[in-house]
């Protein structure tokens, strides 16, 4: 629906005309329709700007028309409106429509909200808005931005000092639906396939849904995928063959840490600054972040030695794996070693989506312990770390782990079940399903 008629709706207090809400009747058609939790239980009141990123296929335009509805439900005609960043050409553009909204706010309005979907589509949207703001246009108005580029939430923050009002939290990443989540609504209706079918749906709920209706991902859901980052790829004036080549290389490697000399090497790119861009970029959409060795005497990060590369979107890694999953069955095909790779970086991914709704540092590098002759996955500080296996362990594999870290728990991700005074084995499911 055009912007114009839809905002028209929204100041005359209706949110029930057909195709208002596309992403909203769409939902009401599938299967299954999951709650989403990315740390934002509710909008704040007050004005200020909010900053929501996340991967694309994920749910945020559906949750911000969601929001929309449930602001004119609540408050009444003329308290929220809406553009689209991606019909937005420049700043100019989004500054004359911004102009355009503000007189239309209801005088009686208790709250006055301003959604604008996509807005990293927009280039320097962050300048009209701190411009705006600066000006006193905002005063009282909060602000709903959302996004695909999830590093923009550290970026923005640094454009946009002192301009996003007194809110105790003002950037959210968009995260995928919880294990715990998916488990509740498809468990029944996969069983023992309930955990497979959460790993390659990456937590998206379009997938989810397909999943656990049919068992098989549908070819235009990993279409999707690779047509977002393929995107953000050319829009970076980067080379899509390149990324192949990147990706590849992820896939090879695993979970095994690579230099940059030798990532750079086996890509075939030109030099260690130019493979780095391509994993900056990565990191920039949240589908890859990076684990350093931890020096656990220095308590830091030792940046000088090669590092993993972890998938932390697991549909992007499925929409490029080399050997093209697409379904259930296409997954327990895998050799075990391969399984296990996969197993870590849904720890990753878990790691990552529990530190976001805790409101940690963003995208921040993962960590974990290589000695001379041991190694631990990940490194979780002021928490058990964690070692991921896809077949049996036992508490005598990691004897050595109780002399050497003696104040440390550690958490055994694997097919047993066991417990000492350090260490604790558990599956990948009752890990999902925990708090911690």
């Amino acid at each position: 629906m055009e912007n114009y008629l839809f905002n028209q709706l929204l100041a005359d207090g209706l949110v029930d005309e057909p195709g208002q809400f596309p992403r909203l009747e769409q939902l009401q058609e599938m299967p299954y329709q999951f709650e989403m939790d990315f740390g934002l239980k509710e909008l704040p009141r007050e004005g200020g700007i909010l900053l929501v990123r996340g991967a694309r296929q994920y749910g945020k335009s559906t949750w911000l028309e969601q929001q929309i509805r449930q602001t004119i439900l609540d408050f009444g005609k003329g308290t929220a409106f809406y553009l689209n960043g991606e019909y937005i050409a420049d700043g100019a553009e989004l500054e004359q429509e911004i102009e355009k909204l503000l007189p239309s706010f209801a005088k009686s309005a208790q709250v006055k909200r301003l959604f604008i979907d996509e807005i990293t589509a927009i280039p320097r949207w962050e300048i009209i808005l701190k411009r705006l703001a600066d000006r006193g246009r905002l005063k009282d108005i909060l602000v709903i931005t959302t996004g695909s580029k999830a590093t923009d939430l550290i970026r923005a923050n640094e454009r946009l000092p002192g301009r996003k009002g007194k809110l105790s939290r003002t950037t959210y990443l968009f995260t995928p639906v919880s294990y715990k989540e998916f488990h509740r609504c498809c468990g029944k209706a996969l069983g023992e396939k309930t955990l497979t079918a959460y790993l390659l749906s990456g937590g998206s709920p379009i997938a989810c849904s397909t999943l656990a209706t049919t068992g098989h991902l549908p070819e235009y859901v990993i279409e999707l995928t690779r047509d977002w980052i393929e995107g953000e790829i050319s829009a970076a004036q980067r080379s899509r063959a390149a990324l192949l080549n990147v990706m590849n290389v992820l896939f090879r490697f695993g979970g095994t840490a690579v230099g940059q000399a030798k990532l750079a090497r086996e890509t075939g790119l030109a030099n260690n600054t130019v493979a780095a861009g391509y994993i900056e970029l990565l990191n920039d959409l949240a589908c890859v972040v990076p684990a350093y060795p931890w020096d656990p005497h220095k308590k830091i990060l030792i940046l000088r030695k090669p590092c993993k590369y972890h998938f932390t979107n697991l549909l992007a890694a499925v929409a490029y794996s080399p050997e093209k999953i697409r379904g259930i069955n296409d997954f327990y095909q895998l050799p075990l070693e391969q399984q296990g790779k996969w197993y870590e970086w849904l720890v990753a991914q878990e790691l990552l989506r529990r530190s976001s709704l805790r409101g940690e540092a963003l995208l921040a590098p993962l960590m974990f312990y290589q000695g001379k002759e041991n190694e631990i996955d990940f490194v979780v500080p002021e928490d058990a770390w964690i070692e991921v296996k896809r077949g049996k362990s036992s508490a005598l594999e990691f004897s050595w782990f109780a002399k050497s870290f003696p104040n440390i728990n550690l958490r055994v991700i694997n097919a047993n079940s066991f417990e000492t005074d350090q260490i604790c084995g558990l599956s990948m499911e009752g890990f999902l399903l925990s708090d911690k």
